[in-house]
């Protein structure tokens, strides 16, 4: 989870410029594109890694009383981090749009 937020702070990064002659380049919209998509990352990567982690400590719970609960709960920590990926895609679409 935590490589998304490198990604996505690398492509905003390259995207950032100083003024020239006087005439800012990185506009509002740029900006708040940028912000948007940071936003996104992040927050889904929060969201899935909470949800990773109640899984989890549920999973290690469950698993010693039932062992047959483990492949159901390893796809439920799949998805769960799916979470993040979809963060991840919505920022690298909202960063996509800014640089257009």
């Amino acid at each position: 989870l935590g490589i998304y937020g490198l990604i996505i702070a690398v492509i905003i990064s390259n995207e950032v410029t100083t003024v020239a002659e006087k005439a800012p380049s990185y506009t509002t919209f740029k900006a708040f594109a940028h912000f948007g998509g940071g936003l996104a990352c992040g927050l889904s990567g929060l969201a899935a890694g909470m949800a990773i982690g109640i899984v989890g400590e549920t999973l290690t719970q469950a698993s010693a009383a039932q062992p047959k609960l483990f492949v159901g709960m390893v796809l439920i920590l799949i998805f769960a981090e799916a979470l993040g990926l979809y963060g991840l895609i919505v920022g690298l679409i909202l960063a996509a749009k800014a640089s257009s």
